[in-house]
């Protein structure tokens, strides 16, 4: 799978508004046949700052993300909302689904 980190440093007049702001672009990516997960996280150190997690299935998967009619929407409608280009890590990884954490390891509660 390709897997993406993504940090967006958002202006301060509009992170609070930073869900709704990117909410039809996340909705899109959602549907994306290819696309395995598409999560935001706000910073709890920084409240201007949102990091995305992603994945996609294949290097099919996300060229068809990058290509798409709502990728391309983002590209303009996203931007003026930021304070800088968002810092990406982006790395295709032999795997298709989160592994569990064993070092902290819970053991079962039921």
């Amino acid at each position: 799978m390709i897997f993406i980190t993504a940090k967006f440093k958002i202006k301060p007049e509009y992170a609070d508004q930073w869900p709704e702001i990117a909410g039809e672009f996340t909705r899109a990516t959602r549907e994306e046949p290819g696309c395995l997960w598409f999560d935001w996280s706000r910073s709890v150190e920084d409240p201007q700052e949102y990091v995305l997690v992603e994945a996609f299935r294949d290097d099919e998967a996300g060229a068809a993300h990058v290509n798409s009619a709502h990728f391309r929407t983002a590209q303009q409608t996203l931007p003026p909302h930021l304070v800088q280009t968002p810092r990406i890590v982006n790395s295709t990884v032999p795997q298709d689904d989160w592994s569990l954490l064993g070092e902290m390891a819970v053991e079962d509660q039921g």
